[in-house]
């Protein structure tokens, strides 16, 4: 590599630090030598380097002390990078602002939720009846620092029946399910920290980290979990502070976690200081429940998070923490800080009274039975087209697919998205950008055949 090429490396390198914020105005670089190393460079390439930044004012020389970056300078933070229409179609920003902000015309089957009609619409009704009829406190004041009792009563209980032994002060409520994953992050993690994901993984997960300014990192996910000896590795090599991931029918593969991948990841995960955030949000698909990581370990090194958005209602929204006393303690004290107080009191107690009637649990058997319909009615429709699923979930809304030989499922979103549907191509879940040619379906959001006809000509657009 010449000479100027190595230098405008370091400042790439640099500017990048800038952007990202793990140097803000008033920072100091890190030093000639030290950074020589990290480079790989020599140090007058990196003095050259700083220098070349001095000049152009985005840092400043203080002698004998060294670089700083210039005061001032701090931008508004951008997320969503993405400059060309193939960049775009894996962007996590842009597929979801296609799925949220998509009119009534627009077909949604690369979306993450259930459509309205299958959704417990009476249930919710007799209980937001019930609510509209309750104390002005609970329809005017604002909500406890842990939520509503009755919810939470209902959750410690639910969450008994899976083997999970946790006490009232483990517990808290959030607004969303994202805002528990968003308040975990801003407890436990500083600017700069290594996340461990899935690939693939949850797209909002990278999202959300993105906006943390933390260095995110992956393991491959096979149908049993991560793959085991990678995940080690992985500890080893980039000692991450986090893990996140889903353990009932993972997003967006659909496998479920089994007992002895689950083991050897807690052990590994003890031994390497690293904790475990579960997200459970599609467990009451499951028609059997599989291990879950919080069961086997007590909530001691692993965090539960979930919400209620896939079973019953998206509107209504209501998440929840279940964690260490000590730690639920700090993170009430941050929702204080970012939310005051817990989530909205109407919501939550919707959701506890949906929960407690006898119709949630008939609501969801009868969901099961018909997602298992639909998977394998779907399944069908797409082997006309080629599109075969990696594997067959045990339950959920999703199927993880593979197109045909060759074909780009980011061109193929693209495609169809000027033909009115919004797809989810298999590289905006993936952080290693190696599922090009993978897609994710939800069957509930496929009932429309004009679907099919749309993904049949992109297919053939892209071939």
């Amino acid at each position: 590599m010449e000479a100027g090429t190595r230098r405008q490396v370091v400042m790439e390198a640099i500017r990048a630090r800038i952007d990202a914020r793990t140097l803000l105005p008033g920072d100091r670089l890190p030093s000639v030598r030290g950074f020589a190393a990290t480079m790989k460079v020599a140090p007058a390439t990196v003095v050259d380097a700083y220098e070349r930044l001095a000049a152009e004012g985005l840092i400043r020389a203080q002698r004998g002390s060294g670089f700083y970056v210039t005061e001032g300078l701090l931008q508004p933070l951008t997320l969503m990078q993405s400059s060309t229409p193939q960049a775009r179609a894996v962007d996590p920003f842009w597929v979801s602002r296609q799925s949220l902000d998509a009119g009534e015309d627009i077909l949604r089957p690369g979306c993450g939720w259930l459509p309205a009609d299958w959704m417990p619409q009476e249930a919710l009704g007799r209980a937001m009846r019930q609510v509209a009829r309750a104390t002005p406190e609970l329809l005017a004041d604002y909500g406890s620092t842990r939520g509503s009792q009755s919810l939470r009563r209902l959750l410690l209980s639910r969450f008994a029946e899976g083997g999970i032994v946790a006490q009232p002060d483990q517990l808290m409520l959030t607004s969303t399910g994202t805002q528990a994953l968003d308040l975990t992050c801003r407890f436990l993690l500083r600017s700069g920290d290594t996340v461990l994901i899935d690939d693939p993984c949850y797209f909002n997960f990278q999202a959300l980290l993105k906006a943390h300014q933390v260095k995110v990192v992956s393991v491959p996910y096979t149908p049993a979990g991560p793959d085991p000896d990678r995940f080690a590795a992985v500890l080893e090599a980039e000692r991450p502070r986090l893990y996140l991931t889903n353990s009932a029918l993972h997003n967006p593969t659909g496998a479920s976690l089994s007992a002895p991948v689950a083991h050897r990841l807690l052990t590994l995960a003890t031994r390497h200081g690293v904790t475990i955030v579960e997200d459970d949000i599609f467990a009451d698909f499951e028609p059997e429940a599989s291990v879950r990581l919080a069961a086997l370990d007590g909530l001691t090194h692993v965090i539960r998070i979930g919400s209620f958005s896939k079973t019953f209602s998206a509107s209504i929204r209501c998440g929840y923490i279940a964690a260490r006393a000590d730690w639920i303690e700090g993170l009430v004290d941050l929702q204080v800080a970012t939310n005051f107080g817990g989530p909205s009191p109407i919501a939550a107690e919707i959701v506890a009274l949906v929960l407690a009637g006898g119709g949630y649990r008939k609501h969801m058997d009868l969901l099961r039975r018909r997602l298992g319909h639909a998977r394998r009615e779907v399944e069908q429709r797409l082997a006309a087209l080629g599109i075969e699923p990696v594997l067959r979930p045990r339950g959920g809304f999703y199927l993880w697919c593979r197109l045909p030989d060759g074909v780009d499922a980011a061109r193929v979103a693209q495609q169809a998205l000027t033909q009115g549907v919004v797809l989810a191509p298999g590289n905006v879940f993936s952080l290693s950008q190696t599922a090009g040619n993978l897609m994710r379906f939800n069957v509930a959001q496929m009932q429309d055949r004009r679907i099919d006809a749309v993904l049949a000509e992109a297919l053939r657009e892209v071939c």
